[in-house]
């Protein structure tokens, strides 16, 4: 009798939950979700909300997680065991610890390493799959940053950070004007209830449709540039702790809480001016050849010859030979990182062992190190990242809800 119970009740958490195109979510696979979830938000002092409306978010994350799985499996994307053990291996290095030693601490707490893997390796191929969908087509010209630093000079706020709280109550494309009228009418109530003292990280959680519902919709810090467009004149009128009205997008209407705000400084980077001499290895010329080529070009330089001059008789930088393989100044970032790596041990007209990188060996000389304020520079290249990251959150936001809305999805509400 024990043996049959026990058969009955694993095909009881074997029913199904969703049928999401030709696969299935189970009940157990949700369970689980959801049990996961809900200590994440307990470790974060977060109220729980009902168990339907929990499971209904969870179940409906899992369903745009599967559909965007299964069509990276349609168009040939793959993870190899390599890209995850290095994955893994920078998450382990952020966090202070071997790899073994992070597997041990995620086992102590009750992690399955296994299934911590399975997720590192499912948001590998979402990322992929995002880039190849949506970032590949995102551009921003120089005149939209232009325009952007321009914008943000008048309004004053160059230098303003937000962190945001956000929830969209969905309305779908095609949508019926009822629809959209009772969707206006919930977005409408929950700016009330949220004005009237209703707390923001509960609410996101409960209803809104957004990705970031189960964080409590919470958006992190972002700079003007970084915040979609969309809601970018009414985050500039707002002091923290406000709410905004609903504002209407394709994919619904959402709700702004300016969680936080704040300014910022000046940028100052050490700026290095280098040379070097790069030998290329080929069916000639191996690694331990390149060298011994670099080696005897060292002790030429110690014994008085010009680096400059033998820079161009010997170097397969071509761009760099004709002025002595000098790369002038250069920035933190812009260099290959073990080239960057050897460059900064070396002091001031020091001469390095020879350097390997993908293009090959190099021997590096210092000319000199400054610290420069690079702040125009950095604002450039901050409000160029922000505008793609908000073109692309845009983007998503949208593809996201296609993706969702054109897919046959069959929930089994009974089982929630």
């Amino acid at each position: 009798m024990a043996l049959f119970g026990a058969e009955t009740q694993a095909r009881v958490l074997d029913r199904i939950v969703a049928v999401v195109e030709d696969d299935v979510i189970l009940e157990r696979e949700l369970n689980t979700e959801v049990e996961a979830i809900t200590a994440k938000l307990k470790s974060g002092n977060v109220m729980i909300p009902p168990d339907f409306v929990l499971r209904k978010q969870v179940l409906e994350r899992m369903v745009v997680d599967k559909l965007q799985r299964q069509l990276a499996a349609r168009s040939g994307i793959q993870v190899s065991d390599e890209m995850l053990r290095n994955s893994v291996g920078e998450i382990a290095a952020r966090n202070g610890m071997s790899v073994e030693t992070f597997r041990r601490e995620l086992e102590k707490q009750g992690m399955d390493y296994k299934s911590f893997e399975d997720n590192i390796r499912n948001e590998i191929v979402i990322n992929q799959l995002r880039g190849r969908e949506i970032g590949s087509r995102v551009k921003v010209t120089d005149a939209e940053v232009a325009h952007y630093m321009e914008t943000q000079s008048q309004a004053g706020q160059s230098n303003a950070q937000y962190r945001l709280g956000h929830i969209l109550i969905a309305v779908s494309e095609a949508a019926s004007a009822s629809a959209i009228q009772k969707a206006k009418e919930k977005a409408d109530q929950v700016v009330a209830d949220l004005r009237g003292g209703a707390d923001f990280k509960q609410t996101a959680i409960s209803v809104s449709n957004d990705d970031n519902a189960l964080k409590g919709g919470d958006l992190g810090w972002r700079g003007m540039g970084q915040i979609p467009t969309l809601f970018a004149d009414t985050v500039t009128g707002m002091k923290q702790g406000d709410i905004s009205d609903p504002i209407r997008s394709p994919s619904g209407f959402h709700i702004i809480k300016m969680l936080e705000m704040e300014g910022a400084g000046q940028h100052i980077v050490t700026k290095t001016k280098v040379r070097h001499i790069l030998i290329k290895t080929n069916e000639l010329v191996d690694d331990a050849e390149a060298q011994k080529r670099l080696q005897a070009l060292r002790e030429r330089i110690k014994d008085g010859d010009d680096f400059a001059a033998l820079a161009r008789a010997h170097s397969d930088d071509k761009g760099s030979a004709i002025n002595g393989g000098s790369l002038d100044w250069v920035s933190p970032g812009a260099l290959v990182p073990p080239f960057e790596e050897a460059m900064h041990k070396l002091g001031i007209n020091e001469i390095s062992q020879p350097v390997q990188t993908q293009f090959g060996w190099h021997m590096i000389q210092v000319l000199g190190r400054e610290d420069q304020d690079n702040s125009d520079q950095f604002k450039k290249d901050r409000v160029r990242e922000e505008i793609r990251k908000r073109k692309i959150e845009e983007e998503t936001e949208l593809w996201l809800r296609r993706l969702r809305d054109e897919a046959y999805v069959e929930i089994d509400l009974d089982r929630l």
